[in-house]
């Protein structure tokens, strides 16, 4: 791939919808060293208005017209998930460089021929994983890596809410429902923390009251492997008592907490007193005591929604402007895709309320 000279990255947005307008153009916006938005495309007219008063940008109401604009580098894709693929091939296919949103693609079939495409015209085709650059999840990579946990045996994700949706996200057929939704994110963070394991999946979804729609509202996701912790993936709009987002387990210590605050404690086990099995009744009849020397750290958090996606945007210009490494490869997520793809297959027909 050729590098441009230009240090400004200029962008057209594909879609001004919520991920369009407040999760990459107001990221954007806030990026003036490095990206500038020259040109944005939706169907509704009454949003071009907005788009060139907020962006000072050309509009458009087709992805036509936006991909016959030259000055446009990189086209983000941000259009309902049913229209990601065909939206980021003829975007490559253009010659532009493509982020698109996630899920990036339905089946795994169609990430093949998106990754195809970028191949064939030597563009970038990246995957708008945010999750991956949030604060709490680099911690926990840190930590985690740091050992203090010991082995980890299991990592639970909890993404609770109890409310109701009646948007085409909603929609299955739109590509709504909480595996795209949710689960390309949750999914995305379990694959990077099993390492290079191929897991095994299991899952069950409900179709509830709570969604509007025909899509899941509802889903509880396994996935172990050998030589991996397991995952355990809650994503659902049913919880009235919500849990903590994180939950860890090591043979050290654990932790615990949510994207603003986490807390981990563990134990040094040049501290720990030697023992072994007893075969004598334990005295008074009791269970075994000791108190534990813990170490524990609590952690306070950016709560800022906007941290992940200024990060990437910024690893993302690394990549088209200086030729550093992808930091989200089109095929890192090809592996989600395929555990979602495994998700919706393991699961029995669709339960109605």
């Amino acid at each position: 791939m050729q590098h441009s000279t230009d240090r400004v990255v200029r962008v057209g947005i594909d879609g001004l919808g919520r991920a369009g307008w407040h999760l990459h153009g107001e990221t954007l916006a806030g990026l003036r060293e490095t990206y500038q938005v020259v040109a944005a495309c939706d169907p509704l007219v009454e949003r071009h208005r907005e788009a060139h008063e907020r962006f000072d940008c050309r509009t458009c109401s087709d992805l036509d017209g936006l991909l016959e604009d030259e000055d446009v580098d990189l086209v983000v894709v941000a259009v309902p998930s049913h229209l990601h693929t065909e939206h980021a091939i003829r975007a490559l296919q253009a010659g532009k460089h493509v982020l698109v949103e996630k899920p990036m693609a339905h089946t795994l079939a169609d990430a093949d021929r998106m990754i195809d495409a970028a191949k064939k015209v030597g563009r970038v085709l990246t995957v708008n994983q945010n999750y991956r650059f949030t604060p709490d999840f680099l911690t926990i990579q840190d930590v985690l890596a740091s050992g203090k946990l010991g082995r980890i045996i299991l990592v639970r994700m909890a993404w609770h809410a109890y409310a109701r949706r009646w948007d085409w996200q909603t929609i299955k057929e739109l590509g709504g429902g909480q595996l795209n939704n949710a689960g390309a994110h949750a999914v995305d963070r379990a694959i990077l923390l099993m390492g290079n394991a191929e897991p095994e999946v299991w899952c069950h979804t409900e179709c509830t009251p709570l969604f509007a729609g025909d899509a899941e509202s509802h889903a509880k996701i396994l996935l172990r492997a050998d030589g991996a912790p397991m995952v355990d993936i809650e994503l659902t709009n049913a919880c009235a008592y919500p849990q903590d987002e994180w939950l860890i387990m090591g043979t050290r210590g654990g932790l615990t907490g949510s994207y603003c605050q986490l807390r981990w404690r563990y134990l040094d086990p040049d501290l720990l007193a030697p023992r072994a099995p007893l075969r004598e009744p334990t005295a008074a009849r009791s269970y075994n005591k000791e108190k534990l020397p813990w170490r524990e750290v609590v952690c306070d958090l950016s709560a800022d929604p906007s941290a992940g996606h200024r990060k990437g945007y910024l690893h993302l210009h690394g990549s088209l402007r200086e030729g550093q490494p992808l930091a989200v490869t089109a095929e890192s997520v090809r592996r989600q895709i395929a555990v979602l793809e495994a998700c919706r297959a393991s699961t029995p027909e669709w339960r109605t309320p």
